[in-house]
This record gives C-alpha cells, sequence and structure tokens, in this order.
C-alpha cells in the first residue's frame, strides 16, 4: 500500500471547501411576518366585538356630550369673563353657582383659562374662591408649545 503523501489531490472533498456564506436569508422571515399579519388582521374585529348582552331599559337620562363646556377666563387687566360674559369678582360664586345648578349641579368641569401675562395674585384669588364654594373640578387650559 502506497501512499502519495506530496500534492496529494485525491481525498474526495476536504480539498474543495466552499467558502463561509455571510449573506443572510430573509425570505423565512418575511414568510412568518406575512403569516402574523394576516393572523392579527383575522382576529382582530373578534377581539372588539364585545359580549352581547340583553340590557334592562331604564328611564335614566343618556349622558349630555352636546352640552358646551363651562368656561372661566382671566385677561390681562384682571377681568373674570364666565364664557363669554364679564363679572365682577364679588358675583362670581354666585353666578357660577346659578349656572351649575342649572346645568346639573356642582360637580360638572370647569375650564379655567388665564392670560399668560395676567396677575398671578388674581388667578390664585379665583381660584380660592372657587374651592371655597366648593366647586372641586377645576381644570386649567394650556396651549401646546410650538416648534419643540
Amino acid at each position: 500500500m502506497a501512499m502519495n503523501v506530496a500534492g496529494s489531490s485525491g481525498g474526495g472533498r476536504r480539498g474543495r471547501r466552499k467558502p463561509v456564506m455571510a449573506e443572510i436569508n430573509v425570505t423565512p422571515m418575511v414568510d412568518v411576518m406575512l403569516v402574523l399579519l394576516i393572523i392579527f388582521m383575522v382576529s382582530a374585529p373578534l377581539l372588539t366585538v364585545g359580549v352581547p348582552l340583553d340590557l334592562p331599559q331604564t328611564q335614566a337620562k343618556s349622558l349630555d356630550q352636546d352640552k358646551t363646556p363651562l368656561q372661566l377666563s382671566v385677561d390681562v387687566n384682571g377681568k373674570v369673563f364666565i364664557n363669554d360674559t364679564e363679572v365682577a369678582m364679588t358675583d362670581l360664586v354666585a353666578k357660577l353657582k346659578a349656572i351649575t345648578d342649572a346645568r346639573g349641579g356642582m360637580d360638572e368641569r370647569i375650564f379655567m383659562r388665564a392670560d399668560k401675562k395676567a396677575d398671578y395674585g388674581t388667578v390664585a384669588r379665583v381660584m380660592g374662591q372657587l374651592s371655597g364654594a366648593g366647586f372641586k373640578r377645576l381644570a386649567l387650559v394650556t396651549e401646546v408649545e410650538q416648534g419643540q
């Protein structure tokens, strides 16, 4: 048995090794994503339907969504407005109570707007009067900053 050691080209596959392929095969990933997309598209409408119920009938009032919000404004000069009507500081609580009683009670939210350059003391005095009169749902209205 003679072995050819020097310059042997025999031996099958050892000498002809292919370089490692470094590319990513994205086809299986795309296939999986498409299958998941179809599954979510089919199952999403089923999740939002809800449980069918036979609800009892009552005489309760429906929620009044068309009611305009009650706005309280303080301008640069310290004048106080309810919606668009100017109100003296001494009459503020009485007029707000009358309006909220006519609209359904003191649990109504009051939106308070104040000019950026309005006196802070005036705004604090208005908020103090409202809090002292029992108005607990006061929301301060601001604008979104532009260019940020």
